[in-house]
């Protein structure tokens, strides 16, 4: 459950003769096929409702990993990139979509590898079915095989059922009571209540199993060094954005700094973690009557060529982006919010107490609201193109043709291509070479003469 691969896949004849195709996805490590769904038409609807009555099924895995096609991803939308159905229940169901490498099926290798197995048991030898419905069960069959009889080479001839552990409490892998395959999109499906927003996200805890190493990494966002003394035991992980608590047998044995962020948490408690009780161990509340000032505060200060900014001698990192910009600094207590008029820069951890914080010449109390972080997706900036025909994004420059001096063009900054555009028509296309941070999204005025 860590690593879906999902395709659509051909090969289904009925005796009118007409060929449908099917969405696949076989769990990663198990090899435990989780969707054999034939579709009446391979539309992003249709790949949205198997996707969604596999999740409904067998719970929503971690990350899934798909191709490049029309139905998984609108990246490549002409002329501008947009976000599709399946890209959106992947987004409200905290699972990370992944695509491969264009030309590159080899990624997904594990899934086509079930294509040839498919082929060659089945469908080669049935040949064509009488209805849909009867290629359903035929394949339904089959699968189930597939995964609770069929041993497999790769799994040191084991089952994929004997190593595949759904999201449902019971070991045994029987579907949700009172779930079918939906006649439409059945919506995001949570393993558990969101956080308000307005409270900020709640602490989470999971079990985690500590290695010989001593090391535990959660879900790959943040190591924790343990010990191996506690090699082999249970400990339980409380993680908040301030603080992370390890607990052996409710008892605090160690408290490190937090580098997970409201996404991660909001990711992680969709996974199946529960919420996290009271801070275990929490600060010691300041003398009220020590402290007259607001707890919250905010300055402002000037980053300088690396994106530091120095506040009573600590160093506070904000990135090279924000190199030379002036920012404001949000002090609460346990994090440091980092503004740039309407857009969040970075949130960091706050090294400073009350009352070092409260001290700072020149704070003031914050009376607004937090800017919301900049929407994900790809970035726009403007250009105006010069007389050689040359613009320069992100530290690249990107020949467009002299042809269209003097014209604004805007500039789609992807994750591997930069796509130049004017008004709707597309320019040129970039491979992007490049991973500085834009800091100009602007097009520059003509200079007076």
């Amino acid at each position: 459950m860590h690593l879906w691969q999902l395709d659509i896949v051909g090969g289904v004849f009925l005796v009118n003769g007409r060929e449908h195709k099917m969405l696949t996805a076989i769990d990663d490590h198990s090899r435990f096929v989780v969707a054999a769904t034939v579709l009446p038409v391979p539309s992003g609807p249709a790949v949205c409702d198997a996707f969604l009555a596999a999740i409904a099924r067998w719970g929503a895995p971690f990350e899934v990993l798909t191709d490049n096609g029309k139905q998984f991803t609108g990246k490549f939308t002409r002329p501008l990139p947009a976000e599709v159905l399946f890209e959106r229940i992947c987004r409200d169901n905290g699972i990370t979509a992944r695509l491969t490498k264009r030309r590159s099926p080899t990624t997904t290798g594990k899934v086509e590898r079930f294509h040839k197995t498919l082929r060659r048991e089945l469908l080669d030898e049935t040949g064509a079915f009488e209805s849909i419905e009867a290629a359903q069960a035929g394949i339904d069959e089959w699968v189930h095989a597939y995964n609770t009889v069929r041993p497999h080479q790769s799994l040191d001839m084991a089952t994929p059922a004997s190593l595949f552990r759904n999201r449902a409490t019971d070991p045994e892998l029987h579907p949700v009571a009172g779930v079918g395959r939906p006649d439409k999109p059945v919506g995001p499906i949570p393993l558990m209540t969101p956080p308000n927003v307005r409270s900020g996200p709640r602490p989470i805890e999971m079990e985690a199993r500590v290695p010989p190493s001593g090391v535990v990494v959660i879900a790959g966002l943040q190591q924790l060094w343990i010990g191996k003394n506690y090699a082999g035991l249970t400990v339980t992980l409380w993680i908040h954005l301030t603080s992370i608590h390890i607990l052996l047998a409710d008892e605090v044995i160690k408290t490190v700094s937090s580098r997970v962020t409201t996404a991660d948490l909001e990711r992680l408690s969709l996974r199946g973690v529960r919420a996290g009780r009271p801070d275990p161990a929490p600060p010691t509340p300041p003398n009220p009557g020590s402290n007259r000032r607001p707890t919250h505060i905010e300055i402002e200060r000037t980053a300088n060529r690396d994106g530091i900014v120095v506040v009573r001698g600590q160093e506070l990192a904000l990135g090279t982006g924000a190199a030379g910009t002036r920012v404001t600094l949000r002090f609460d207590i346990g994090l440091i919010h980092a503004s740039a008029g309407n857009m969040l820069l970075k949130t960091l951890p706050n090294p400073f107490s009350v009352t070092e914080f409260q001290d700072i010449r020149g704070a003031r109390p914050a009376t607004t609201a937090l800017p919301l972080p900049p929407p994900p997706g790809p970035q726009s900036v403007q250009r105006r193109v010069p007389k050689d025909g040359v613009v320069m994004v992100a530290g690249q420059r990107l020949r467009v043709g002299r042809t269209h001096a003097g014209t604004i063009v805007t500039v789609v900054v992807e994750d591997h291509h930069f796509r130049v555009l004017d008004g709707i028509k597309e320019l040129s296309l970039h491979a992007r070479a490049s991973t500085k941070p834009i800091r100009n999204f602007n097009a520059h005025r003509p200079r007076k003469r």
